[in-house]
């Protein structure tokens, strides 16, 4: 026994040794992101882009980066001096601290010059702020709060899909025409339900002023606000069938929306007022995952729709992700792919070393950009002053539609606003 004595601490030593590789490994793979577009050593430009992977949002990053590989494909095959992108994708988690962490290490470790996504509007707050300090250009892909193109802008942020208020205004509209006979005779009672965060709120705030900007008379009979990721709705679905409202206006998203309308189906609630959702209530992984229970008769929009409009770019672009993924595409995949071409179009407005902030910030400024959302005759412009990319806004009502399976019901009936119609 005395001859084993010895190879204790060799044991230890070597056990101590093993165990500070494997948290180098670790710690290495931790670091490490996943990379598309050029190399390193051809790269012009490198973007560090932020989206959740996993948990109920995780639809949404997902199909992002998919978007992303379409953008680069789309400039593939595009003539034109463009600049040679490298993709770093991060997985923000959802989680603010996660996130800053994130577009820290991009910075820091891959000298990124842009940082693009980012889902959640608190997310996109403390992104956006980063940014600034940074002095790295950040491009909004899929995240909504108007706050971040009002008070909280600075000039390195810009927006590439729709605000929260370019949202609610076309439904305040939307609503103007659809409830004109009420409205003739009295307010329309009005319930609202949103996640208990930044992009909830501000959805409610942006959803009663544009209703005042475009005189329409009201009165708010309920407001709940469910937390983010709620597990049980019951409560809540309980509550807008106990007011009797005219109007259930709904900004939950993702997942959210989906678990909200499978407990709903059970209950009287879309038999006895309509339900609305003007800013993502159209994703259409809502309609895939809700397949046949999806009800009909609901006004919903989102920004970016798989059958509106009915273009050659929209097509090219719905048919490809399909092509990738075999189902369609939710918004935020159009919202990344919109990024992409924003970040290329400003590098090739710049030229060689494609390094001059003041200059790229220059050429996003009031930049037209044709994406797949854009119907015949307009184009998207990146307005100069809000950095807030103008858009036209199409709201329709949930119709018996069975061509984009697994869906079984699509947005028809469209009424569509243009950015003229949604000034403040």
């Amino acid at each position: 026994m005395n001859n084993l004595r010895p190879a204790v601490p060799v044991l230890r030593a070597g056990i101590m040794l093993l165990l500070t590789l494997l948290c180098s490994l670790y710690a290495f793979r931790a670091a490490a992101y996943d990379e598309m577009g050029a190399t390193a050593d051809d790269a012009d430009i490198v973007v560090g882009c932020l989206f959740p992977m996993s948990g109920r949002a995780g639809v949404l990053g997902r199909d992002s980066v998919v978007g992303i590989k379409l953008g680069l494909e789309y400039l593939a095959r595009e003539p034109g001096n463009w600049p040679k992108l490298r993709v770093i994708l991060g997985d923000t988690k959802s989680k603010r601290a996660t996130a800053v962490g994130v577009a820290e290490r991009f910075i820091n470790d891959y000298s990124a010059g842009f940082l693009c996504g980012v889902v959640n509007s608190s997310v996109a707050v403390e992104v956006s702020e980063l940014s600034r300090e940074r002095g790295v250009i950040m491009i909004g892909t899929d995240h909504a709060s108007s706050r971040l193109t009002g008070e909280l802008l600075h000039k390195g942020y810009f927006r590439v899909t729709n605000d929260s208020w370019q949202s609610m205004a076309a439904g305040a509209l939307y609503v103007k025409e659809r409830f004109a006979d009420t409205l003739a005779r009295r307010p329309l009672s009005l319930a609202y339900l949103g996640p208990d965060y930044e992009y909830g709120y501000q959805v409610w705030s942006d959803f009663r002023s544009a209703l005042d900007r475009f005189g329409v008379p009201y009165e708010v009979v309920r407001v709940l606000w469910p937390n983010l990721n709620e597990p049980d709705y019951s409560r809540y679905i309980s509550e807008l069938i106990s007011a009797k409202p005219d109007l259930v206006v709904n900004s939950l998203w993702g997942g959210d929306i989906v678990a909200f309308v499978n407990q709903a189906i059970e209950t009287p609630l879309f038999k006895t007022t309509t339900f609305a959702n003007f800013e993502k209530g159209a994703d259409y992984e809502i309609f895939s995952q809700l397949g046949a229970k999806m009800p009909q008769g609901l006004l919903l929009s989102s920004r970016h729709h798989v059958n509106w409009p009915d273009t050659e770019l929209n097509r090219w672009f719905v048919n490809q992700f399909h092509n990738e993924t075999g189902y369609f595409p939710s918004s935020g995949a159009e919202g990344a792919f919109a990024g992409i071409l924003a970040i290329a179009q400003a590098g090739r407005a710049v030229g060689p070393p494609y390094n001059d902030r003041e200059a790229l910030i220059a050429a996003l400024e009031g930049m037209k950009i044709k994406l797949p959302e854009d119907p015949d005759g307009f184009t998207s412009t990146i307005d100069p002053v809000t950095h807030q990319i103008q858009q036209v806004m199409a709201v329709g009502e949930t119709v018996e539609n069975r061509a984009y399976p697994p869906a079984r019901v699509m947005l028809g009936n469209w009424r569509v606003y243009y950015p003229r119609d949604l000034e403040r």
